[in-house]
């Protein structure tokens, strides 16, 4: 009985990925699809299939992690182009476009 209880306290102490969206509101979602399709794709590519950055393509994103990909928009990729954002953009709005790159990112 121990043992269910130690294992219980565990899980429910671990992070759940949450399985609903990050939202953002008309216009600020429309702000980050803009910088995303300008910014981020002056070197990943305006149609974000690569460049000087790799693609960002939802095929060639499945195996990583969304937290990684959110610290290296956060924070870049030291030795790479890849600069930071935390000026720029909130973790809040990292996450959210990273969901989007991870599902297709939408158009204008």
């Amino acid at each position: 009985m121990k043992h269910v209880q130690l294992w219980l306290a565990i899980a429910l102490a671990m992070p759940v990925p949450s399985a609903v969206a990050t939202e953002m509101s008309g216009p600020e979602a429309q702000r980050l699809v803009r910088l995303v399709r300008q910014d981020c794709g002056s070197c990943h590519g305006l149609t974000l299939k690569g460049g000087l950055g790799s693609p960002l393509l939802p095929a060639t994103l499945a195996d990583k992690p969304a937290e990684s990909l959110v610290a290296a928009i956060l924070h870049g990729r030291p030795g790479t182009a890849m600069p930071p954002w935390r000026g720029l953009l909130t973790e809040q709005e990292a996450q959210w476009i990273v969901e989007r790159l991870q599902a297709g990112f939408p158009q204008e």
